[in-house]
């Protein structure tokens, strides 16, 4: 099986090469990863597998947690997960990832999509990743660590400093920085639960890298 991996940023991107397969970068958006997804399948992956950060919706976890769903729902589908494919990224932790078009930013949008839809976390990459998996019957999973947990805001400053390609600039931060000050002590917290959901995603990489080929597709989680 060669598992076509998306990813939103180029951060990501360096943690999920462990994995062996062959990766794609977003650049952060819902539109971005269908286009990497669907250039994988075009490229010949049989599986496919939406791998980086997201936004908690259960109040319980924190950052650094990862989330591997037995089934994502996006636009108002329920898209199954592969068992096999689950099983190998260490078999699942919730039952539902939500697929989001726009970040979820504030605990008040995060809570409310908790009580309507029971979905753990949110990301932008998943839900479009799984449609275009369901268009070309490829099995399909997850692999996503808690970022910013459910309680607490993104910082307006950090939802603008990404480009196309998924990559933080750094210039762009410094000046909206300049406008809006009160921006740094979010991007402080952000900053710190960046760094353990990226941990723990690079070590679960490692380790499902190190177990060798990966299996042949073994039906919905």
């Amino acid at each position: 099986m060669i598992i076509g991996v998306v990813v939103g940023l180029a951060m990501e991107a360096r943690a999920a090469r462990a994995l062996g397969g062959v990766v794609a970068t977003g650049g952060g958006t819902a539109a971005g990863a269908e286009t990497a997804a669907e250039s994988l399948a075009a490229g010949g992956v049989t599986a496919l597998l939406s791998f980086g950060l997201a936004g908690g919706l259960d109040p319980k976890l924190k950052p650094g947690e990862l989330i591997i769903p037995r089934a994502v729902l996006s636009a108002g589908q329920t898209f199954p997960t592969d068992f096999a494919l689950d099983r190998r990224l260490g078999g699942p932790t919730a039952d539902l990832l939500l697929g989001e078009t726009a970040v979820v930013a504030s605990p008040d949008a995060k809570r409310r999509l908790w009580h309507t839809t029971n979905a753990a976390a949110a990301d932008l990459e998943s839900g479009a990743v799984a449609q275009v998996a369901a268009r070309h019957d490829l099995p399909f999973a997850a692999l996503r660590a808690v970022c910013d947990p459910a309680g607490r805001s993104l910082p307006r400053t950090a939802l603008a400093a990404l480009d196309r390609k998924g990559r933080v600039r750094v210039l762009r931060v410094l000046a909206s920085l300049l406008l809006r000050p009160m921006d740094v002590p979010g991007l402080v917290a952000l900053a710190a639960d960046s760094a353990l959901a990226r941990r723990a995603l690079a070590e679960r990489a490692r380790c499902i890298g190190a177990l060798g080929p990966s299996p042949v597709h073994g039906g919905p989680g």
